[in-house]
Parts: C-alpha cells; sequence; structure tokens
C-alpha cells in the first residue's frame, strides 16, 4: 500500500499566498495529488503541452530552451517549496519551448488542467489563490527580464546566492551561468573575484 505524506508545506505555501481558514486551506490542498519525479526525469518536454501544475515538496528542477545555435540555454531553478509549471502553455493550452527536468529526485503535490478548471469554477478561494500565484510568477518574470538589463553580471550572481543558495548546491555551473547569461569562464572569474573579498 503506498504510504501517503502530509501536506504541511503545501498548506503553509497556500495560507503565506492568500488568507484563508484552515478548512479552506484544506480543500484547495485535497485537490492536488501527489507524484514522484526521478532524477533526470523530465516533468514537461518542449513540444508538448503543460498539463500539470506543481508544488515542488522535496528536489530540485531547472528548466531551459534552446538559442538559435541549438545550445541550452537555462530559465529557472525551482527547489522546495516552489511552485513547478510553464504557465503559458497550462493555461493557454500550447506547445511548450521549454523542457523541465529534475536534477534530484523530487516529491510533488500537483492537479491537473482539468481538474483546476472544475476547481476555479467550483470554489472562489481557489480562484483567490490561483489568481495570487499569477501576480507572483508575472512580478518575478519582470523582476528578472528588468535584472538582465540593468544589473552586472555580478550583481545578478550576488542576487542569485542571496536570494536562491541552494542552487549553488544542486545545479553545476554551466546552468547557473546560462542562467546569469554569462560565459562558463566569466562566471569563474566572478567566483574568484568575490571569493577574494
Amino acid at each position: 500500500m503506498m504510504m501517503i505524506r502530509d501536506k504541511t508545506n503545501l498548506l503553509q505555501y497556500i495560507h503565506a499566498t492568500i488568507p484563508v481558514s484552515q478548512r479552506k486551506a484544506v480543500e484547495i490542498a485535497d485537490r492536488f495529488r501527489e507524484k514522484t519525479i526521478a532524477k533526470n526525469e523530465f516533468l514537461l518536454q518542449e513540444g508538448r503541452i503543460c498539463q500539470e501544475f506543481h508544488f515542488l515538496d522535496e528536489g530540485f528542477v531547472w528548466s531551459y530552451t534552446h538559442d538559435v545555435n541549438g545550445d541550452d540555454v537555462t530559465t529557472n531553478f525551482y527547489s522546495n517549496k516552489q511552485v513547478v509549471c510553464e504557465m503559458f502553455s497550462f493555461f493557454k493550452q500550447r506547445p511548450t519551448k521549454e523542457n523541465f527536468q529534475a536534477l534530484a529526485d523530487c516529491r510533488t503535490w500537483y492537479i491537473s488542467f482539468a481538474d483546476l478548471q472544475i476547481a476555479f469554477h467550483s470554489m472562489p478561494e481557489f480562484r483567490e489563490f490561483g489568481r495570487s500565484m499569477l501576480v507572483t510568477a508575472y512580478a518575478d518574470l519582470k523582476q528578472r527580464m528588468l535584472s538582465m538589463v540593468q544589473d552586472t553580471a555580478e550583481e545578478r550572481y550576488n542576487l542569485l546566492i542571496h536570494s536562491s543558495p541552494d542552487v549553488f548546491q544542486n545545479a553545476p555551473l554551466k546552468y547557473i551561468a546560462s542562467y546569469l547569461g554569462v560565459t562558463n569562464t566569466s562566471l569563474s572569474r566572478i567566483r574568484k573575484e568575490i571569493s577574494k573579498r
């Protein structure tokens, strides 16, 4: 018999996202089902439509696309207690241009697109939960876009190491360099310069 783990982290995330009673938070959490994803397994691959919205309870995931030369370009990292979803593909039901791959064994709580639609139409609190998550996702994307334009590579590196130190424990440096928009050599130089201070 499969052991069902508790949803403590998911419930905490729901409470942090919207002001809601414990009973309603449990109702929202009850819509999510457990899934395990092995290291190196894909949650989503380019050309497919995203059908699942994941809350990452344990593990680490990276997302990437390919540039005009066919090289991997990191678009994001996801660690414990974060949402993993290709929002455009999920909500528009169009094929994605990104890949989402586990860099460690993962356990998630997920809801399918079909079940999410039912929850949206039957539960006002779930609609508010979804709206709040979309606003957060948009704000994060906007901040990253501005950072790539306005901040130096070293400033982006410092921001990443302070906001997401676990990235440096789970992702190869070449993935991090790609995410920061620098070469592997430039990342090594930045790390050396910072360590001297």
